[in-house]
């Protein structure tokens, strides 16, 4: 069996992994190099965690996920993952925190229930005003998503993956899983799967109104000399507002670890909104507004933030769905696309991976594939 894979990002690495376990051939599509800068899973790190507000799909795919995880580690021969905790505050009394909590405890997730005073005991560098709820979970944590996406091109390339880099998809066929390539080239395989993350609209207008490139700014901050340690012994901490209020503040932190290699990576601050349409493909040079934007939405939790400096800001695009849920659509008898993964697909690359393989391979039904994606529950 052939198959083709458009897209070099965590889901279509991912998928081609899962497909070489069971001995399929495939080639691999990529317009850029291998990681590619521009591709949204290429940043320091992406987040793993139990927390999801009221969505228990997505919840309970976290624990398929790990364990996912667990499996390309052994296939990898390292781990590009430290384990941190996941700190939930409450976002401007929206309830996304206590939605969270209720679903936690309905899945038996472990978590511990804090006050304003606890969480500036423990982490003193944030300010405890407006705390409406406040819990800490001891699963979560960072991978390490750079690493990741080298570690695992090369491990394809020696399990036999072919990777056609530099090169674009201009046209496809989709009764006949045939590829028509910027160059020129014709790829024909049996089943096809486009994963272009934010190109997708663009490569595919019919999936436009489910795959939006969203332009997301990040910033990675210096802190203070003095609280360099206590940031480096810290939880990601989510405060997320309401989805549904365009005007709700939500910001999401990561804090700075070393990896087992050595890499020191920073201290990261983004906004869990959604961001403006822009070309993926564009200017990737963040403004000055965006920083600032960036930086307003963790001023009230960050004690003292003036104090610390700005090292790096980073532009990249999300695929974006508006109910933030996994789209998985199916272009003709023999072709697929995987798209709006939202800024949180990463996480759940091996095991998308997985059921994507199990799809190209006739091992499982499209509709109930696609309302799993979708983190629908049964």
């Amino acid at each position: 069996m052939k198959v083709t894979v458009i897209g070099g990002g965590i889901v279509g690495l991912s998928t081609a992994w899962a497909l070489r376990r069971h001995n399929v051939e495939v080639t691999l599509v990529e317009q850029g190099p291998l990681p590619n800068p521009l591709a949204s899973s290429v940043d320091q790190h992406r987040l793993i965690r139990y927390a999801y507000g009221a969505q228990t799909g997505y919840t309970r795919m976290v624990r398929e996920a790990y364990q996912a995880w667990e499996a390309m580690w052994r296939d990898l021969g390292t781990r590009f993952y430290a384990e941190t905790g996941t700190l939930v505050l409450s976002g401007d009394g929206d309830g996304w925190a206590a939605q969270s909590r209720a679903v936690l405890e309905a899945e038996q997730v472990e978590h511990l229930a804090f006050d304003a005073a606890t969480v500036t005991g423990r982490w003193p560098m944030l300010d405890g005003a407006g705390i409406a709820e406040a819990y800490f979970c001891p699963s979560g944590g960072l991978l390490f998503a750079e690493s990741i996406i080298a570690a695992l091109t090369a491990h394809l390339r020696d399990r036999g993956v072919t990777f056609l880099t530099g090169t674009a998809l201009r046209s496809l066929d989709a009764a006949t899983a045939t590829a028509v390539l910027s160059d020129g080239a014709h790829l024909e395989a049996d089943r096809l799967l486009v994963a272009a993350g934010a190109w997708t609209g663009r490569l595919l207008p019919e999936l436009a109104p489910v795959s939006r490139p969203s332009r997301q700014v990040v910033v990675y901050l210096a802190p203070p000399p003095d609280l360099l340690m206590p940031w480096h012994h810290a939880p990601m901490l989510l405060e997320i507002g309401a989805a549904s209020d365009a005007a709700a503040k939500g910001f999401y932190l990561v804090p700075p670890r070393v990896t087992r290699d050595g890499l020191r990576t920073g201290l990261k601050i983004g906004d869990h909104r959604f961001g403006p349409e822009a070309d993926p493909g564009g200017d990737r040079e963040p403004r000055q507004d965006e920083i600032d934007a960036i930086l307003d939405t963790a001023r009230h939790r960050i004690a003292g933030l003036e104090e610390y400096r700005v090292m790096q800001a980073k532009t990249c695009f999300y695929d974006v769905e508006r109910d933030e849920r996994f789209q998985l659509a199916e272009l003709g008898p023999r072709a697929f696309a995987f798209c709006g993964t939202s800024g949180h697909g990463f996480k759940f690359g091996p095991i998308i991976g997985a059921r994507l393989a199990a799809l190209l391979q006739d091992k499982a039904e499209l509709a109930a594939t696609a309302r799993w994606a979708a983190g629908e529950t049964v």
